[in-house]
């Protein structure tokens, strides 16, 4: 099954966000981190499939993945660097966009990065 995304009249297998954190608010949180990536595939519009979390007890850093019918959601936390980096790949009629909104309205971060790659376009 395809469903490409059409970004300035070329077709794409997906587009991939990359957003770095600093300073982000309650990335030691496991609870919160899976209820905000919740929120974030709700808001983007994504099927969940199954999300898996890890809880670090060394640094207390969250690492783990939102799989979804249209590709995923993952985040990497480091509280004692604070500093969160979360990837979201979509493909079809989803709102990355949307999901970024969600998460920095969730951990609140000093200051946001955000790059999109274009994937799987057509040479």
């Amino acid at each position: 099954m395809d469903h490409p995304i059409e970004r300035g009249g070329k077709s794409y297998a997906g587009a991939h966000q990359i957003i770095d954190m600093w300073a982000p608010k309650r990335i030691d949180d496991l609870k919160f981190v899976e209820a905000a990536l919740r929120k974030s595939v709700a808001a983007a519009g994504a099927t969940l499939l199954h999300i898996h979390l890890h809880h670090f007890t060394v640094n207390d850093g969250v690492s783990g993945v939102a799989v979804l019918a249209e590709s995923h959601i993952s985040v990497h936390t480091w509280p004692e660097r604070g500093f969160a980096a979360f990837d979201i790949f979509t493909c079809g009629n989803t709102d990355p966009e949307a999901a970024i909104a969600v998460l920095t309205a969730a951990f609140e971060p000093e200051r946001i990065a955000v790059r999109e790659i274009l994937r799987g376009g057509a040479e």
